[in-house]
């Protein structure tokens, strides 16, 4: 991890791309601005980490759908079903 020692109003560039300025400076609370491009994604780390989470719970359970046998005879309600077609024998 790098660490950098910045004033009020002094910035930072990363990647020619990215600034990030000291906004202000309150007890132990710092506010920082940022400029970047439109395509960058900036978040908060517990809601990158709460996404992250999810894609890969979201992964799993399509896996465990791709698992499944979807062919038509294993369905209810195909034509093989009886109880599909409406027959009451």
């Amino acid at each position: 991890m790098l660490y950098l020692t910045r004033k009020m109003g002094e910035t930072i560039v990363i990647n020619d791309t990215i600034e990030v300025t000291v906004v202000e400076v309150r007890g132990r609370s710092v506010k920082l601005g940022f400029v970047f491009p439109p395509e960058a994604s900036v978040l908060r780390k517990e809601i990158h980490e709460k996404i992250k989470r999810e894609n890969i719970e979201a992964a799993r359970a399509g896996e465990a759908l791709a698992e499944l046998d979807f062919k038509p005879e294993n369905l209810a309600g195909s034509a093989k079903d009886p109880a599909a077609s409406g027959s009451k024998d």
